[in-house]
């Protein structure tokens, strides 16, 4: 897949006007998957030691990134209001040192 196949996707999807974060995950998971071919992208895993990111990226089985991913016009994505995404950023827990594909 490419980027603007994936945009045009995740747009005719918008469009409807009944999506979620989670209608969007199906084509992140195949651009993903696409752009990096032997990286393998798993939608809600287990709960792990970072927490429960949205998805863990894994390359030859082993954990190598964690995405945390947001709805399309989330007005909290530098994590600055309490009642957003401030709490979940704060712990940071996806971010890992040497965690990179």
């Amino acid at each position: 897949m490419t980027i603007d196949i994936y945009l045009s996707n995740i747009n005719k999807r918008f469009i409807l006007g009944n999506a979620t974060e989670h209608t969007f995950r199906g084509d992140l998971q195949q651009l993903i998957e696409s752009l990096v071919s032997e990286v393998r992208a798993t939608n809600e895993p287990k709960r792990q030691a970072v927490g429960a990111p949205d998805y863990s990226l894994t390359r030859k089985g082993i954990p190598v990134g964690f995405i945390e991913a947001k709805d399309i016009g989330d007005k909290d994505l530098a994590g600055t209001k309490k009642t957003g995404n401030k709490e979940q950023f704060d712990r940071g827990e996806f971010q890992k040192p040497g965690c990179c594909c």
